[in-house]
């Protein structure tokens, strides 16, 4: 045991050593070395003097956490246990198992998804259904990464999975699949005129599924293009280039990226051909784009090649990379900034000029620069990728979040699919009034407790009266209006039914139709996409914008809104 601890130390040393010389170029090499030189004594000591017993190991992954967080969230070790799930959320989606997401409630362990054409589905295994047991091994008190791990395992394995749905007890043998999450998880003709792509990661095969996906809708002549980047995270920079690639010619700059030696700047230009450089083209964006999602949106816009719409994106202009450690771990390291081919870098929080308590603040106005696109647009850097025209994103009253957050919208879908073997159409489905009335019943023993803004305002407002001894003065005023509050609030259910009865469907048609008929279903609601038809219907508007003669209006706002607003 000891000489194992003894590895893993000398492991989370050179985990050290290497980040302190990455971050380090044309430092002073003495004071590395006086540095590491203390480093290493005082660790040697707390070893060998410490009052208590101290596991080496993990002191010094303490140590290597503690430093890589006073760099950015980005920058991280990844110890051997985490190699798999690293993999899955940064490079490959594909692993062998029975094709469904889990999560934690109350101690017991549910299944929240389950993916389309997989043995999970094609067993009849639903979300909401506890897990009980994997082959014979009881699952209280196991966590995620140990739950996945008992399903996860080579193709044509079998699995034994005890599982409860309601008060029934059901018992399968399954034998695992290989499973490949797609980066497109939609594409079709929308309205038989607008192609139409969802790319929600930039991993492994992305840019050759857009290509698929594109090609195949080629073949019905679409009036336009509309890219849906929309939550996509990013992911593997060269697959973002491929994507820009499909869509202008030839040796055309797309990113660049400068680490802390500006001689070594690295350019990625499109080397293929072009699979269309007319077909009118819009990418969809909002808060949660982010990294590679910035490069296509940024680089197309700066090209003039895209018209952009949504709300602005996340702001991650970091160049994260990967270097192999010792005993099959690895650190990834924030080695550079990237930039579009107008200039600008996108980055939006400024890490490198912390505040003294060590929190981070976004690059402020007054160094917020305006550059400029291929034919003289203005854009500009240090705030992500603000649209071309911004459309208001949807908020939900508390009312909605509070169903939300305590999974009433789940628990009430698993109960409607167990009881209702079929549901119409995505683009049909629709709730009925009796639908609605048997979730307000099935509300009724729930807890969906909740303070509106007012209520704290009032709270506050009681709180200081009370300080300022004026409570009294103004007690029978505020009990009224805490019953005014009551009465309002108690008709919320009713007053945003809407919107709850549109959440709901969602949530009730995924259990049917999967991820593909959340999409869909979705689209009815989908303002962001009301606005690109808008667009590409109206050809000078669309010409117009990549001009510079439009763009960056408000959807529901007066007037306009210039690119550099936070």
């Amino acid at each position: 045991m000891k000489m194992l601890k003894a590895k893993k130390a000398i492991l989370y040393i050179s985990v050290f050593l290497m980040v302190i010389g990455i971050y380090s170029f044309k430092a002073d090499l003495f004071q590395i070395s006086k540095n590491i030189d203390i480093f290493v004594s005082v660790y040697k000591e707390l070893n060998m003097n410490y009052v208590d017993d101290v596991d080496p190991s993990k002191l010094m992954k303490t140590g290597i956490g503690a430093m890589l967080n006073e760099l950015d969230p980005y920058t991280e070790f990844v110890a051997e246990s985490e190699i798999e799930d690293y993999k899955m959320k940064y490079v490959s989606t594909q692993y062998g198992g029975i094709g469904a997401g889990i999560l934690h409630r109350n101690g017991k362990v549910y299944i929240a998804d389950v993916f389309e054409g997989y043995p999970a589905q094609l067993n009849d295994i639903r979300a909401g259904d506890q897990l009980v047991s994997i082959n014979n091994q009881e699952l209280k008190g196991k966590n995620n990464e140990e739950v996945s791990l008992l399903l996860k395992g080579a193709k044509d394995t079998p699995v034994f999975i005890k599982l409860m749905r309601g008060d029934k007890i059901i018992e399968k043998q399954i034998k695992r699949a290989e499973i490949k999450q797609p980066n497109v998880t939609y594409s079709a003709m929308l309205d038989n005129q607008v192609a139409y792509i969802k790319l929600d990661k930039f991993l492994e095969n992305s840019a050759q599924e857009v290509k698929e996906a594109f090609l195949t809708l080629k073949k019905n002549n679409p009036s336009g293009l509309i890219l849906d980047l929309r939550f996509n995270g990013g992911g593997i920079l060269q697959e973002a280039v491929k994507i820009v690639n499909f869509f202008v010619g030839k040796d055309v700059e797309v990113v660049s990226q400068i680490g802390r030696d500006p001689s070594k700047k690295i350019t990625y230009k499109t080397f293929a051909n072009p699979l269309d450089t007319e077909i009118p083209l819009i990418i969809l964006i909002n808060g949660r784009s982010a990294s590679a999602s910035e490069i296509v949106a940024g680089s197309l816009q700066d090209l003039d090649r895209a018209v952009v719409i949504g709300q602005r994106s996340f702001g991650k202009g970091l160049v994260q990379q990967t270097f192999n450690l010792p005993y099959n771990t690895l650190v990834k390291v924030t080695v550079a900034k990237y930039y579009t081919p107008s200039g600008r870098c996108i980055q939006s929080l400024d890490y490198t000029h912390r505040l003294e308590d060590g929190s981070v603040e976004k690059v402020a106005d007054s160094l917020i620069t305006e550059y400029k696109t291929k034919v003289g647009r203005s854009v500009y850097d240090g705030s992500g990728i603000y649209p071309d025209f911004f459309v208001d994103p949807y908020k939900y009253h508390q009312i909605t979040q509070t169903l939300l957050t305590k999974y009433l919208f789940f628990d009430f879908a698993n109960q409607y699919r167990n009881v209702h073997a079929v549901a119409a159409e995505p683009k049909t489905f629709a709730l009925s009034e009796t639908d609605y009335n048997s979730f307000l019943n099935f509300l009724k023993n729930k807890d969906v407790s909740y303070q509106t803004p007012s209520e704290l305002m009032l709270k506050d407002f009681v709180k200081e009266a009370s300080e300022d001894k004026r409570l009294e003065d103004i007690k029978a005023e505020i009990s009224v209006l805490e019953e005014k509050l009551k009465n309002i609030k108690a008709k919320d259910l009713t007053t945003y039914k809407p919107e709850i009865k549109r959440v709901l469907e969602a949530e009730i048609i995924q259990r049917y139709y999967f991820e593909k008929g959340r999409i869909v279903q979705g689209f009815q609601y989908d303002q962001e996409l009301k606005k690109a038809y808008e667009v590409l219907k109206n050809k000078t508007l669309y010409a117009s914008v990549l001009r510079g003669e439009g763009g960056y209006k408000t959807i529901g706002k007066p007037g306009p809104v210039t690119a550099k607003a936070d």
